[in-house]
């Protein structure tokens, strides 16, 4: 039956190289026998692999993608190799190759997953495997970004578990694998080829290990521990801070994570942040507006702050006092606050209860609107 590559490896047929090495890696992870024992893995893993073989090589795809898997099959028959057809269709190998070239040692949980795959006891699992990072969000107020807070943050951290020092599996349960003869890999012969796969008893270590009991072969145990964080004053919502060194740890030398703290700044119920500048939103009668007043706001420390509104004062104009507003986390200064005067207009009936008479309240207002000089009605676009 004719198998569509691309269709395997869950690709589009303009895939770009990357694209088909992350879904390979994706499905490799996923099928690999060494780590799947459900019925059908093993062929799904030897699919996927024959098919990346062929997508990852360009010569190979452009062949594939012009002639189909005849072309292909004809072009490797010209070619007279026996390796180019078993690289294709020999299935896979152990998993050390597969971390290797595929996955690489570096990342900390990929370790534990993999945990006994190894030849020897001197072999890569030795190597030093870097641990993660923590991430951890910090929820403060307004006010705490302003003033800066001290937290002590419990964290659960990965630690190479005591037991075993990291290995995953009791030393002394180990013993040499009866059908590999501690090879970590087993022959077969198909025809004149000779195929090499990983030792199905085993999984490619050479060996038979017995899980350490108290890691379950994970490597690492969990342990809690409280980490003290200073958080600098005008810190905003999302700003990220780095701890070094205080991630999970590492195993056999590997260096240990970062803790990153995340911080979450609560709304204020008065004041608005823009980058280092405050916005505060307030009211002021019609007279103020015309002939400009003196109010009194409180900053976010409770400290008395005189705002001067000018005469003239429009709805929405923008009074600018420097140096009020949030701490600059980056260099030193402040932000500024802006004030934002909103014009209270009373409502007609508001007036003629204050003064009584409603047509009193009506004479007065038409007389001042003969006195002020009538605005240009219709705006014209223009920037602040």
């Amino acid at each position: 039956m004719k198998k569509d590559y691309y269709e395997i490896l869950g690709v589009s047929r303009n895939a770009t190289q990357e694209e088909i090495k992350k879904a390979y890696r994706r499905l490799a992870r996923k099928y690999h026998p060494d780590f799947n024992k459900e019925p059908g893995a093993e062929e799904k893993f030897k699919e996927i692999n024959q098919a990346y073989q062929v997508l990852s090589d360009e010569n190979k795809r452009k062949i594939y993608d012009q002639f189909g898997e005849e072309g292909l099959s004809a072009s490797m028959g010209q070619q007279g190799g026996q390796e180019a057809w078993t690289r294709v269709n020999a299935g896979f190998g152990n998993l050390e190759d597969l971390l290797r070239d595929v996955f690489g040692f570096g990342d900390l949980f990929s370790e534990n997953i993999f945990t006994g795959s190894r030849k020897s006891r001197s072999s890569s699992r030795q190597r030093p495997i870097n641990g993660e990072d923590i991430v951890k969000t910090v929820e403060m107020t307004l006010e705490e970004a302003y003033t800066g807070k001290k937290v002590n943050l419990e964290v659960e951290k990965a630690v190479p578990c005591d037991a075993c020092g990291g290995y995953g599996y009791d030393k002394n349960s180990e013993k040499v694998c009866p059908t590999c003869k501690g090879a970590g890999s087993v022959n077969q012969r198909a025809m004149f080829l000779s195929i090499s796969t990983t030792c199905p008893q085993c999984g490619g270590s050479g060996y038979i290990r017995g899980a350490c009991k108290k890691c379950k072969g994970q490597s690492y145990i969990f342990k809690k521990e409280f980490i003290p964080v200073n958080i600098p004053p005008g810190v905003d919502d999302g700003t990220k801070l780095v701890v070094d060194g205080k991630g999970h740890e590492g195993l056999f030398g590997g260096r240990p994570g970062n803790l990153y703290v995340i911080t979450r700044v609560l709304p204020h119920e008065i004041f608005k942040r823009k980058g280092d500048d405050l916005y505060i939103d307030v009211n002021i009668t019609y007279p103020e507006a015309i002939m400009g007043t003196t109010i009194d706001i409180k900053d976010l420390k409770g400290n008395n702050i005189r705002v001067e509104i000018p005469p003239g004062t429009k709805e929405g104009d923008e009074i600018v006092i420097s140096g009020k507003g949030m701490p600059k986390l980056k260099g030193s200064g402040y932000g500024n606050l802006v004030v934002i005067p909103h014009i209270d207009v009373p409502k007609f009936n508001t007036l003629s209860r204050i003064m009584g008479d409603g047509k009193k309240a009506e004479k007065i207002l038409k007389e001042l609107d003969k006195l002020l000089p009538k605005p240009e009605r219709v705006v014209k676009n223009y920037e602040r």
